[in-house]
């Protein structure tokens, strides 16, 4: 009996979605619910329908008050993870909310607007996240809203916040004009379909325009990465072509868990692009 349950732990994480009131936690989490097969249909929270968002005040007023946690599950390398997932208030009020819910963390995902970026509640998410030693990685949300700006929000982290953060994706327009990612590890351009409400996304070549940004972007993440593994230390050096996803991914794992880095996304939860 105590083997199942220490297997079962081993594939078990908890992971919050921390950030600022309004950066889209919520409304991210619905996706994460919606994209693993637990909830059927989108919940949204101006229409006061989220599932994370259960009491009748945080309905009211489109805000978490209390942490919520929803388990789900996640197929990755053949091996179903049970993901409990935990949805903090973004709410200054609420501090003592997100300080409970850290202290269980195994990981979070400090979450950004890409208008408004570090702002004072992400600052203060963000030092506790340090106290409990929480990993974390960060996604720039709302890149669909005016005034987005995806490399502004990663000065700011590494001004305002004192961290590291390394981008492993970079983002294929903004505002309206927003439609994917370039992924710097695969280098390739991901695009979201609307019809599938983001469920789906094709794998395509990194637009021309974008080839020399995206190199640029992937060699400073792989410079940051190799930090954290000799063996990339030496092939950065004599051959970055010859660094492959599993060392990449290994090095970010490392360098996360080891509260070095901070790997960055970006996304709209709300068009449905870049949660899946």
């Amino acid at each position: 009996m105590a083997k199942s349950s220490k297997e079962t732990l081993k594939y078990t994480r908890n992971i919050g979605i921390m950030a600022h009131i309004d950066a889209g936690k919520t409304t991210t989490s619905e996706r994460i619910l919606f994209y693993t097969g637990l909830t059927h249909k989108l919940g949204e929270v101006h229409d006061g329908a989220a599932t994370m968002d259960w009491m009748e005040q945080e309905q009211e007023r489109g805000i978490t008050i209390s942490s919520a946690a929803t388990t789900t599950s996640w197929q990755y390398r053949d091996q179903t993870y049970k993901i409990n997932l935990i949805d903090t208030p973004g709410h200054v009020d609420f501090t003592v909310e997100v300080e409970r819910s850290l202290r269980v963390l195994d990981g979070a995902i400090a979450t950004f607007c890409a208008v408004g970026g570090v702002e004072p509640q992400s600052e203060t998410v963000w030092r506790q996240a340090d106290k409990y030693k929480v990993p974390r990685i960060c996604y720039v949300n709302k890149m669909d809203r005016s005034g987005a700006n995806f490399f502004e929000v990663v000065r700011q982290i590494k001004e305002m916040l004192g961290a590291r953060p390394c981008p492993i994706q970079i983002p294929i327009g903004a505002e309206s004009g927003f439609k994917g990612v370039v992924d710097l590890i695969r280098m390739k351009a991901l695009y979201w379909h609307d019809e599938t409400l983001g469920a789906d996304y094709d794998v395509e070549e990194i637009p021309a325009e974008l080839a020399e940004e995206a190199a640029e972007w992937r060699e400073k993440m792989l410079e940051t990465i190799a930090e954290f593994d000799d063996e990339v230390m030496v092939k950065f050096f004599d051959d970055p072509m010859a660094i492959t996803e599993e060392e990449i991914h290994k090095a970010l794992r490392k360098g996360t868990l080891a509260m070095q880095i901070n790997p960055m996304l970006c996304g709209s939860s709300f068009k449905n692009k870049g949660v899946q």
